[in-house]
């Protein structure tokens, strides 16, 4: 007979924990959280200390009625939520429905899901800590605040369904900055002069590097023709060479932000797909005989901490795989990254290495593999040895010029036998090697090729930038990263075009307000200074009615400022080019909550409406009539489908080229290969470098 009640958030890791703690326990999920602020009004009371107005969430009242009638059949009840501040929330708030003393021992947290921490936890519970529970209350108020008394304001002066955030507004901030940047970028020339040269029947590339001894920049042709005039006939001669032996260490292993980046660079991920799967993996997955275990810790941590079990467990393995020499000398020890680090999770990393990717294989879907994999892979590299690598600079004269190649050979390959990070960049860890030189040595001249160039401004945002800036600027937290993302885009303040954040008109016109107005909620240094408020509230280091105090105190006096002097905002129709097939009056372009879209001039007596699309210059390669455009899923993910649907149904989710297969005439799509683009074909297996747009039609 059960004699405890466990309650943790979901039913898959229900039916994990359920597993390990036997009849003597019911487990059950409370489905998230039970509580929150009403959606219909502020639901803060500003004069009485900012006491926030908890009501039941709908549809949780069945939920709450099981939880309730088994927790009176029962000696104790158990609280188990996630180690975070959500997670003592939603803990809190169950102990104040089920009538729970909150400072008996009733809280029970573990790091990961597997059967010896959860049993291991269950023999030290703890009460609620109300210093998390108000971390988590002050960032729920602040957030409702500045929603809620800056939206209605947005929608009296300029438009119905604005609406304004705290971290989001930094970040569309921070894109909209950056277009800004790339807008007013001046391209600037300059030169490279490559000389190719063979030593016996080893090609190599020697870069232009000064003239005379002067190291000058070739900015011009005039400068280019002045190099290749010195260099003329002259032979190349081997001069200095530089070899000495280089180490590089393995990066540390994951924190949330850091897994968000490189599942988007090596996976493709999102960043909410990301930690959807993630949560899979930490929940707990069917592994046949073994049962249901948890394959990865928890997943929202900003510490790079490891357990001393897992690092000796990772010690046996990698000298068992790889052989002792594949083991640094002493454990490694990665510090905190920035000082808001909250130490009080390990990083992510598999429960155990020895449950290798290939041996959970067959019990994961691709996607849940992969990211294990991912993860799996980059802690063991993280506890690896470092790599050596063999560099090598030669010096090639040739009359007053001086060329330099470069060149380098994995002597050891450490870590770097099972991972490798990844870059934003599209940079590669190739090996140049160069041929056997010796000072003195005349070499073979293919070629010299001089190649002009042009600066290029900063990139746009991909989410893995965006996730990395605000880290660095210390704003948001573990759980804030990928929410963040999916709001500024639904609230269609951004679009992604390419893997790359756009501001959207509409996104500009709420953050130039904002400026104006509440200047600093843009703040990154005021919005990273309320991020380490929070987190003094967490450690009971601050009161957080202070922290919000303090806050709303500017906060107040701005909104009564923008009350009197925000101009009420016409946002005008822009005529468009197109007819509406209903009526034949113009069609104009309106602003919507979910950006512009086509509507009739003549409403309300015509109420047609359609969506923008944006033509590919492709011919349909399924009905042959139609145009290939550009078209956008309800999750705000650009695919290309047929201009004549539903009569035609066709679609790709890569982007078509205006250029068809030249060995069977099928549709070519861009595809990115190993951090090229290259243009494959659909019909056929024809595959060929992206070329320049214009190049193709040539």
């Amino acid at each position: 007979m059960a004699d405890s009640l466990v309650i943790v958030e979901s039913p898959a890791k229900a039916k994990t924990i359920g597993k390990y703690l036997g009849s003597k326990y019911i487990v059950k999920a409370s489905m998230g959280h039970i509580r929150d602020l009403p959606k219909s009004q502020i639901g803060v009371e500003v004069e009485n200390d900012f006491q926030p107005k908890y009501i039941t969430i709908r549809g949780k009242g069945s939920v709450l009625k099981e939880l309730k009638d088994a927790s009176k059949r029962v000696k104790r009840v158990y609280l188990a939520a996630d180690p975070d501040r959500e997670g003592e929330a939603i803990a809190w708030h169950l102990a104040h429905y089920l009538e729970l003393n909150e400072k008996d021992a009733c809280r029970v947290v573990f790091n990961e899901i597997t059967k010896q921490a959860v049993k291991d936890a269950f023999k030290t519970p703890r009460p609620i800590n109300m210093d998390l529970v108000n971390a988590q209350q002050a960032r729920r108020v602040l957030d409702r605040l500045v929603g809620y008394k800056i939206s209605p304001l947005l929608w009296k002066k300029v438009k119905k369904g604005l609406s304004a955030g705290r971290v989001q507004s930094v970040a569309v901030k921070l894109i909209m900055d950056r277009e800004n940047e790339i807008k007013v970028f001046e391209p600037v020339e300059y030169w490279s002069i490559t000389a190719h040269l063979k030593q016996g029947a080893s090609a190599f590339e020697a870069k232009f590097h000064s003239l005379a001894g002067d190291k000058s920049e070739l900015h011009t042709e005039a400068d280019v023709n002045k190099v290749l005039e010195k260099v003329g006939d002259n032979p190349f001669i081997v001069g200095e060479i530089k070899e000495k032996e280089r180490q590089r260490n393995p990066s540390p292993p994951f924190i949330t932000s850091s897994l968000q980046q490189e599942a988007a660079r090596k996976l493709n991920f999102r960043a909410s797909k990301t930690m959807q799967v993630a949560q899979q993996l930490y929940e707990g997955v069917d592994l046949g005989a073994e049962g249901t275990v948890g394959l990865i810790t928890y997943m929202r941590t900003d510490s790079t901490r490891i357990s001393p079990i897992a690092q000796e467990e990772a010690k046996g393995f990698i000298e068992e795989k790889y052989g002792a020499s594949f083991y640094p000398e002493t454990p490694r020890v990665y510090l905190k990254k920035n000082a808001n680090a909250q130490d009080a999770h390990e990083a992510i990393r598999p429960t155990s290495v020895l449950r290798t990717p290939e041996e959970v294989k067959q019990y994961l879907s691709r996607d849940q593999l992969r990211l294990y994999k991912l993860v799996w892979e980059r802690f063991v590299a993280s506890q690896m040895s470092s790599a050596v690598l063999d560099t090598m600079t030669v010096d090639l004269t040739s009359g007053e010029a001086t060329f330099r190649a470069a060149g380098s050979k994995l002597k050891f390959a450490g870590f770097m036998k099972v991972y490798v990070e990844g870059s934003d960049d599209d940079t590669t860890d190739e090996e140049r090697l160069l041929p056997a030189l010796t000072t003195g040595d005349k070499v073979q001249t293919e070629s010299v090729d001089p190649k002009q160039h042009f600066t290029q401004p900063p990139p746009r945002y991909t989410e893995a930038r965006l996730v990395r800036s605000l880290e660095e600027l210390g704003i948001g937290r573990p759980s804030t990263y990928a929410p963040t993302l999916e709001t500024i885009q639904k609230r269609n303040y951004v679009a992604i075009e390419e893997k790359k954040f756009f501001p959207t008109e509409l996104g500009e016109l709420v953050i130039q307000l904002m400026e104006e107005f509440f200047p600093e909620i843009l703040d990154a240094e005021f919005t990273a200074h309320m991020e380490g408020d929070l987190d003094h509230v967490e450690d009971g280091k601050e009161d957080w009615v202070d922290v919000i105090g303090e806050f709303y105190k500017s906060f107040e006096k701005r909104l009564e400022v923008a009350e009197e002097e925000m101009k009420e905002i016409e946002i005008k129709d822009e005529p468009s080019d197109e007819i509406c097939e209903k009526c034949g009056s113009q069609m104009v372009y309106k602003m919507g909550r979910f950006g512009k879209f086509l509507a009739c001039s003549g409403f309300p007596e015509c109420r047609n409406t359609k969506p923008i699309v944006k033509a590919t210059g492709v011919t349909c390669p399924k009905c042959k009539s139609g145009q290939v455009v550009e078209r956008r899923s309800k999750k705000g993910r650009m695919f290309y489908g047929c201009d004549k649907y539903p009569e035609c149904d066709f679609v790709s989710w890569d982007k078509p080229v205006p250029k068809p297969c030249p060995e069977c005439g099928g549709m070519m799509v861009e595809k990115r290969v190993r951090g090229q683009t290259e243009w494959h074909c659909t019909a056929c297996t024809h595959q060929e470098e992206a070329a320049e747009l214009e190049e193709a039609f040539d």
